[in-house]
């Protein structure tokens, strides 16, 4: 184990670029001994660590699926292993359908596929972290779980509807969790990030250029990951553990209903 006395522990689902690798990068920044998480070990994901180690922290990475319960233990044991016990856990992985098909038209495999990762996976392995907090000892105002849900929680998409109901039932989970885990001041929050510049926007980011610049999203440009990372730093340091179970829509007021 590598922890550093008074260091504390994050653990970064799909951390090795995106809205997972700022997050991480913030957190490392911080202070934070830093473990992230994919589902390939190449490249990438060893010039991530490193880059995390650059800011003068501990980081590894483990490979590991997060739609595979029975990989949860391993995972978790081997951040145990290189960094230390979870202090906080931002569960960030998730995964957009394999075809985008109409509601009409939508399969059991993409269904399966996406909530298998994004809502069972994401649960059981909160529900883990969370477990493995308790053991050792519950939280002191320090300790947290944060979703990275979506803006798509609540706003439809008629082309991928499995992904809106697994990041609706991921928000349930929040309230859920963050009801049970109150009294051992361990915080929940999610935050709902709507249309983020990343690698995996990329490909349709003329359309949301376009989109954008006719007042789709009021701020009148795209979220960035740092945007997502600041917010997670904030929520990360306790001081706003009372407001556990709390949302926090980082959108550009995308979702704020208008006339």
């Amino acid at each position: 184990m590598n922890q550093q006395k008074g260091r504390r522990v994050a653990l970064v689902t799909g951390g090795r670029r995106g809205i997972g690798f700022a997050v991480a990068e913030a957190l490392a920044a911080d202070g934070f001994d830093v473990a992230i998480t994919g589902t390939r070990d190449d490249d990438v994901s060893r010039a991530a660590v490193d880059k995390l180690t650059s800011h003068g922290v501990a980081a590894t990475y483990v490979a590991g699926n997060v739609g595979d319960l029975a990989d949860h233990d391993r995972v978790l044991d081997a951040v145990e292993a290189a960094l230390g016990p979870v202090d906080l856990l931002v569960a960030n992985a998730g995964i957009a359908p394999p075809q985008r098909l109409d509601v009409l038209e939508t399969t059991p495999e993409n269904f399966d596929a996406v909530l298998g990762v994004n809502l069972r996976g994401t649960f059981f392995l909160a529900q883990n972290v969370a477990k493995r907090m308790l053991a050792a000892g519950g939280g002191a105002a320090d300790k947290a779980l944060i979703f990275i849900s979506s803006c798509s929680a609540e706003m439809v998409s008629l082309n991928r509807l499995e992904y809106c109901i697994s990041k609706a039932g991921l928000s349930m989970a929040v309230k859920g969790f963050a009801t049970r885990l109150a009294a051992d001041k361990i915080a929940v929050f999610e935050i709902r990030p709507g249309i983020i510049r990343t690698d995996l926007t990329a490909g349709v980011a003329s359309k949301y250029d376009a989109l954008i610049d006719g007042g789709l999203v009021p701020a009148r440009r795209w979220g960035e990951g740092t945007d997502i990372a600041a917010a997670v730093l904030a929520l990360a340091q306790g001081t706003l553990a009372f407001a556990t179970g709390s949302v926090l829509n980082l959108d550009g007021a995308l979702t704020i209903n208008r006339l």
